[in-house]
């Protein structure tokens, strides 16, 4: 089964109105992490006060800074004043019930999609990250700690390594293509569900068999509603004329795009397997079915002429010639288990049985 959130209700607000949506996690303390790097100097900081943040910030280097966590809004109020983030791109931050979306801005680009993984207990969990790009920037936001970027970080400290030296830019379009990526891992864990459940339904037809195939489709549903818009926003992507793109890697943005057409694609081949695996489960049924009634009918059949005897001799009548014979009881019993041997014979060579 899947972590899937409820939708709630809110009241009309004001544009840029900034209101959490969402399960609120258990997080005792909100972490700020900064990386600043350039081709030849790297420093980390994994925990920084949002008042040093400016002393963090240097226009010479470029920056990452990771906040864990999206419901602090003292903290997205004060981060959005300092890098003068639009209110309506902090209320999209607070929005994780949002689908994928792009926004461009003049002085930085926006991007918000759903980080999603497989549980240790075999759950799908659903994440909103959103990534803001600046001139020499990315900031990412989450919403708990825990996250798929530690290949990217591993990266970052190595001085050769493409994501030091070509720019903020390949940063942001490398930490959307590990998100990206990640679905894959997603969709083999479904694929290898609905192999055990094809298994399990070709050998029965229980109840609880139905109930996974549903869980399954349920999950592909929230896995087409969370990739299908991001083909959109890809594409919008593609073609920013920002100053804060390098032309040159652009590129690079053709490979995520490559790969998300490649998990919807997989995604609708998932969602047809799962159409047939529960026309395959309802056909399981209706054979099981037919193959109690035909037992049911030809035991029934058997028993007719049975029946009819048992009724003929039944009947309340004065005067039976047979019955004044000394060996009428055992012949009348010869007699069905004759008709019923014949009958099962006969079942048999046609194939009933």
């Amino acid at each position: 089964m899947s972590k899937h959130r409820k939708r709630k209700k809110h009241e009309s607000l004001p544009f840029g109105t900034l209101v959490p949506v969402g399960e609120k996690p258990g997080i005792e303390q909100v972490l700020i992490s900064n990386i600043s790097y350039t081709p030849g100097f790297y420093n980390e900081n994994c925990d920084i006060d949002i008042n040093n943040l400016a002393k963090e910030f240097t226009p010479d280097k470029f920056h990452w800074i990771n906040i864990n966590s999206l419901y602090d809004l003292d903290l997205l109020k004060k981060v959005g004043a300092h890098f003068g983030l639009h209110n309506l791109l902090l209320e999209d931050i607070l929005q994780t019930e949002h689908i994928p979306k792009y926004e461009e801005f003049d002085k930085h680009l926006f991007i918000t999609l759903k980080m999603i993984s497989v549980s240790e207990e075999g759950t799908i969990d659903f994440e909103q990250v959103a990534i803001v790009l600046g001139k020499n920037y990315v900031i990412s936001f989450q919403e708990s700690p825990g996250d798929f970027f530690d290949p990217v970080r591993k990266r970052l400290l190595d001085a050769s390594a493409q994501v030091r030296n070509k720019g903020s830019d390949f940063l942001f379009f490398r930490l959307i293509d590990v998100v990206v990526d990640n679905y894959f891992n997603v969709l083999e864990h479904s694929g290898d569900q609905l192999e055990l459940l094809e298994a399990k339904t070709l050998d029965d037809s229980e109840e609880s068999n139905l109930r996974e195939i549903l869980s399954v489709k349920k999950d592909l549903i929230y896995l087409r509603k969370s990739v299908f818009p991001l083909r959109e926003a890809l594409s919008k992507l593609s073609k920013t004329e920002s100053d804060v793109v390098q032309d040159n890697n652009l590129k690079y943005l053709s490979d995520i795009y490559d790969h998300t057409i490649h998990v919807i694609q997989s995604i609708e081949t998932y969602r047809d397997l799962v159409s047939s695996l529960m026309d395959l489960h309802l056909s399981s049924i209706s054979y099981r079915m037919n193959v109690v009634m035909k037992v049911l009918t030809i035991i029934s059949t058997i028993f007719i002429p049975l029946t009819f005897l048992a009724g003929v001799y039944g009947m309340n009548f004065h005067y039976f010639p047979e019955l004044d014979f000394p060996y009428s009881y055992p012949i009348f019993w010869l007699i069905c288990l004759v008709l019923a041997v014949v009958m099962l014979i006969y079942f048999r060579r046609k194939k009933w049985l």
